[in-house]
């Protein structure tokens, strides 16, 4: 009995392991969209929505209550700050993490290019809370 026990709990921590699957990342093929240099990247108006988006709502589990960071309107920039590196995307934890570009988890979907292009121009410009 004790070997059917330790077989069974093997074979669930294996496929436990080898389930998850990361065909929904980023196809690497199709370029991030070019942001333009004079486009204004505001955090209120063009960072936070994409947070809150129909069908992509990141807000549903990062909502100060699930996981962290708190993604909701009002609290997105002071829960993110502390895992961006203002004018480094690529070297932020932040944008490391994004559906689609290395999420620990698979939520179900990936955020689009132009929103992802969007957050790391908004990253490597600053990062501003404007």
């Amino acid at each position: 009995m004790k070997k059917r026990i330790s077989f069974f709990l093997m074979s669930s921590l294996i496929l436990f392991n080898f389930s998850c699957y990361y065909d929904q990342e980023i196809d690497l093929s199709q370029p991030l969209p070019d942001i333009p240099v004079d486009q204004t990247i505001s955090f209120s108006t063009d960072i936070e929505p994409i947070f809150a988006k129909s069908g992509k709502d990141c807000t549903a589990c990062h909502n100060g209550n699930v996981a962290n960071p708190d993604l909701q309107a009002g609290n997105a920039y002071a829960d993110i700050i502390s895992q961006i590196v203002p004018g480094d995307a690529e070297g932020s934890t932040f944008y490391q993490r994004l559906p689609g570009n290395g999420h620990p988890l698979d939520v179900g979907f990936v955020m689009d290019n132009a929103d992802i292009a969007l957050i790391k121009a908004w990253i490597d410009r600053g990062a501003e809370n404007n």
